[in-house]
């Protein structure tokens, strides 16, 4: 059987975390800060959650690192 194959536009933007969740960066850092309050770019800056429904879609795009 040979290996599966890791999507490699994935892996770069997931990662697991200890508890088995996928963690993923927030959108809306990248360009047009000047319209958004500090408060709320300071917020952009921590990572969140995938959501429930779509871990399924994402693991099998990373057979092995989670």
């Amino acid at each position: 059987m040979p290996k599966m194959k890791t999507r490699r536009a994935a892996a770069k933007r997931f990662r697991a975390t200890g508890g088995g969740r996928i963690r993923r960066s927030t959108a809306g850092k990248q360009h047009l800060m000047r319209g958004k309050s500090a408060n709320r770019l300071r917020k952009l800056k921590k990572n969140s959650l995938v959501d429930a429904r779509d871990e399924a879609r994402i693991r099998r795009l990373l057979p092995y690192e989670l």
